[in-house]
């Protein structure tokens, strides 16, 4: 017999997951032609070429143990340290390789931190709306998460709310920009008054409060949108970073997390989150991969693809009816849905072949994600679905 957490959580699995298999099963009686699954954000831009000669150069040009033997359970230290410069280039700041571990993923790196920091009874404060599976990444660790209600005007934090929500059992806050689903990014406004209220919690309950920056969608913006370094507005930020999307390489498993030298009891965060990471069963980071994204560190995919899907989608949603603040990065919009119940607006749509995930699944009922990471031509074939489904509802 399973875990009764686990019964839980096979019960209420990932509706992500669960509409990306609906629109297998939907191509395989439709076509896939006639199916549009904006369900799952998987990078639709091939990697830069320059990942492709980095694993032949890798695996042709180096020793097997270097390329695909155990190191230290923080990531090979050349590789962190070639990271580190990189970060120090971008954003004026001076990390060394004992600032970065290399973790599987941002999600791997997520729960590296996590388990780090969190007893049980912990409080872990997000902002709606947010990544489902940071419930659950908390739940791991039996602590406790808060989440602060939307500020739908502007997605922006509602950080009046979330001064009230801090305690004295608040071990951690996490951010994530540009955001998924709304693909806000927090402005620098936002990320000033943040750190003010920590820098005044810290002091007022004699503790550490530490902000998770989840960054894999840091290159994915639009417009010449500069995107806050949150570790220069305060000292016990963490960053956990993918090139699950920067680089198109989300199966490859590979990101880092950053913690700071002037972090709070930087030498025990930094030594503990080393092992969790053997811990946990990762071990190390896959080996390969970090020779390969080592060599990667300039190389960017093409982000006008999805800028065009963007703005085509957006304008068009937009003309029908649709209410949505304009993303500013990531791939996603986050729409207000036709009615109140966005479960019941999502199975709607999927009448019409559109497969999209209801806001509910990110702490935000009554609005619903589409990823438009998807070709340019699947855009264009839903947008008569969408004016139909709006039609539906408005009946203009």
């Amino acid at each position: 017999m399973i875990s009764n957490k686990m019964i839980e959580l096979v019960q209420n699995s990932s509706v992500i997951r669960a509409m990306f298999e609906e629109g297998k099963r939907l191509a395989s009686i439709y076509g896939s032609e006639n199916v549009f699954d904006f369900s799952l954000g998987n990078p639709s831009v091939e990697p830069p070429e320059a990942v492709k000669n980095a694993v032949i150069e890798t695996v042709t040009g180096e020793s097997a143990n270097l390329v695909h033997g155990y190191m230290n359970n923080s990531g090979y230290e050349d590789v962190r340290s070639t990271i580190a410069d990189s970060i120090n280039k971008k954003f004026n700041t001076s990390f060394t390789e004992e600032n970065i571990i290399m973790t599987v993923g941002a999600a791997g790196g997520l729960n590296v931190i996590l388990k780090t920091l969190l007893n049980p009874g912990d409080e872990v404060i997000t902002f709606a709306p947010f990544f489902g599976e940071y419930r659950n990444y908390v739940d791991n660790y039996d602590g406790e998460l808060v989440v602060v209600s939307p500020n739908t005007a502007t997605f922006q934090p509602n950080l009046s709310e979330f001064e009230k929500k801090i305690t004295d059992k608040t071990k951690a806050v996490i951010v994530n920009t540009p955001n998924n689903p709304t693909g806000v990014v927090y402005s620098e406004e936002t990320i000033i008054a943040l750190a003010d209220i920590l820098n005044r919690k810290q002091a007022e309950l004699k503790t550490s409060i530490y902000l998770i920056s989840d960054e894999p969608y840091r290159e994915l913006v639009y417009g010449g949108i500069t995107v806050p370094y949150l570790t220069k507005y305060y000292r016990n930020t963490i960053v956990g970073y993918s090139y699950s999307k920067s680089l198109s390489l989300p199966g490859e498993r590979i990101g880092y997390l950053v913690i700071p030298g002037e972090a709070d009891a930087f030498k025990d965060v930094a030594a503990a989150a080393n092992v969790a990471n053997r811990i946990l069963g990762f071990v190390n980071a896959p080996s390969l991969i970090q020779r390969v994204v080592a060599k990667c560190l300039d190389a960017e995919v093409d982000i006008s693809v999805y800028n065009r899907n963007r703005e085509l989608l957006y304008n068009s949603l937009i003309e029908y009816g649709y209410t949505c603040v304009k993303p500013e990065g990531a791939f996603y919009l986050f729409v207000k849905a036709l009615e109140e119940d966005d479960k019941a607006f999502s199975a709607a749509a999927k009448k019409y072949n559109i497969l999209i995930v209801p806001g509910s699944s990110f702490g935000c009922p009554g609005y619903f994600r589409i990823a438009y990471c998807v070709d340019y031509k699947t855009i264009e074939g839903s947008l008569g679905r969408f004016k139909k489904l709006a039609l539906e509802y408005l009946g203009k």
